[in-house]
């Protein structure tokens, strides 16, 4: 028994002893708990080391709770027997401390349940703050949107990174941005309307309360007055709608167009518009695409204003040029020009640079919405004494096309020039110019 009890080690919080006739003769000298420093164990274990078979039994004393197993050994001799006695009786007893084991279990019990709660903790914070990291652009968006109003639509939510909600807060930044442009393409429409038909409405009134109905010839010239001023207004409601359509996606509408053949049909239309030498110094030919309706549209408001502020018998003229990237559409005329602080305000509504000619002053902001439309631009060169020309610049694109540079085409034939008269009125290939940061009517 001796060197079982030598060979045997116990686990936390066990011990073992060897007992012979009840007596504790043998300890280990490595348990975990010395079970014979405890009398009452020692007591209680007696009886059950006396047994012929093995038992399992809880025993409680002063000091703890034991789990103990007694196994009786037999065949033990007894110290200092001669050969032929009786054995003693012996038993090996085996136990833990139930008290001891529970405290350990206990103990890793509480341990692990502070782990876990401040687990819990950290990842219900670290959770909390992620969410609120995500959900923070949501909030800004309905405090935004608190804030917007019809008296101002400038608010926008700022974008950080690149995840999908940065992604929805860009389009919402954009749906703002087109409400924004149409509540001012709306409040911009109303003023321009009570601005332009403020003057006609009260010239029309004022000779209507002084009109003397007895008196034929002061009512011929009163309805002759009140037809011209509706007129007025109605070319200018006409303009103002064209404006207003100009942000609309179906605003232009483009198509596959022959530009030698829109280059003819302009031609013959601008004939009419006044006594002036129509030239047509560069005809391209190819098919573009760009809406036939608009670019005739601005290309005759062109040649309006051209016979509007040049002399009559001097030259107009219109010329079409495609290039590798761009469709030029330019009309040029010997005018009086624009003076050079005017040219960086030509596109803005309502801005004549010679208030004596007659106009509304939206015709260039319509060629320059058409020009927008396109995803093009209106460009201006004017010189004082020399005349203006004006550039409509397109993007391209050209199924296929060829150039013809001629002072007559196909179709119409022109007045032939002198050298000199030549040298004034063709035109050199149109060169990209930087785009003007302003813009006016001439």
């Amino acid at each position: 028994m001796r060197t079982a009890m030598e060979r045997i080690i116990p686990t936390r919080n066990e011990g073992v002893l060897g007992l012979v006739e009840g007596e504790v003769m043998y300890t280990s000298p490595v348990a975990d708990i010395p079970l014979q420093d405890d009398p009452e164990l020692a007591e209680a274990l007696r009886d059950y080391a006396m047994a012929d078979e093995a038992n399992f039994t809880t025993i409680q004393t002063d000091i703890s709770t034991y789990r103990a197993v007694v196994v009786p050994v037999h065949g033990t001799p007894g110290e200092g027997a001669e050969d032929g006695e009786d054995p003693e009786v012996a038993a090996f007893v085996l136990a833990y401390d139930q008290a001891a084991e529970k405290a350990t279990f206990n103990e890793g019990f509480i341990n692990y349940t502070g782990v876990a709660i401040f687990s819990l903790i950290v990842v219900a914070l670290v959770g909390w703050l992620l969410a609120g990291r995500l959900l923070h652009p949501i909030g800004l968006l309905a405090q935004t949107a608190r804030r917007i109003t019809r008296e101002d639509l400038s608010e926008r939510i700022p974008v950080t990174g690149k995840d999908d909600l940065a992604e929805m807060t860009q389009s919402v930044n954009e749906m703002l941005d087109r409400l924004e442009g149409a509540f001012i393409a709306q409040e911009q429409l109303i003023h321009d309307v009570s601005h332009e038909l403020r003057t006609p409405l009260t010239i029309v009134r004022g000779h209507l309360e002084v009109l003397d109905t007895g008196d034929e010839q002061d009512v011929t010239a009163t309805r002759e007055l009140t037809l011209d001023e509706l007129k007025r207004m109605n070319r200018v409601v006409d303009d103002l709608t064209t404006l207003a359509q100009a942000d609309r996606p179906d605003f232009v509408q483009p198509e596959p167009v022959e530009l030698g053949t829109l280059t003819d049909e302009v031609y013959d239309k601008v004939l009419a518009l006044g006594d002036r030498r129509w030239l047509i110094p560069e005809r391209a030919e190819g098919q573009v695409v760009l809406d036939r309706e608009r670019v005739t549209q601005a290309l005759v408001q062109l040649a309006a204003n051209a016979v509007k502020f040049s002399p009559p018998g001097s030259v107009v003229a219109l010329s079409t040029h495609i290039s590798e990237s761009d469709t030029v559409l330019t009309v040029r005329d010997q005018g009086a020009g624009i003076p050079a602080e005017d040219v960086d305000r030509v596109f803005e509504r309502f801005q004549r640079s010679d208030t004596s000619k007659p106009g509304s002053g939206l015709g260039l902001p319509i060629v320059d919405a058409i020009a927008r439309g396109h995803s093009g631009r209106v460009e201006v060169e004017s010189e004082l004494g020399a005349g203006t020309t004006f550039r409509i610049i397109l993007p391209n694109s050209v199924i296929e096309s060829h150039q013809e540079d001629s002072l007559t085409h196909g179709q119409h034939p022109v007045p032939q020039l002198s050298a000199e008269e030549q040298a004034e009125t063709v035109y050199e290939d149109p060169q990209p110019t930087t785009e003007l940061p302003g813009r006016t009517n001439q």
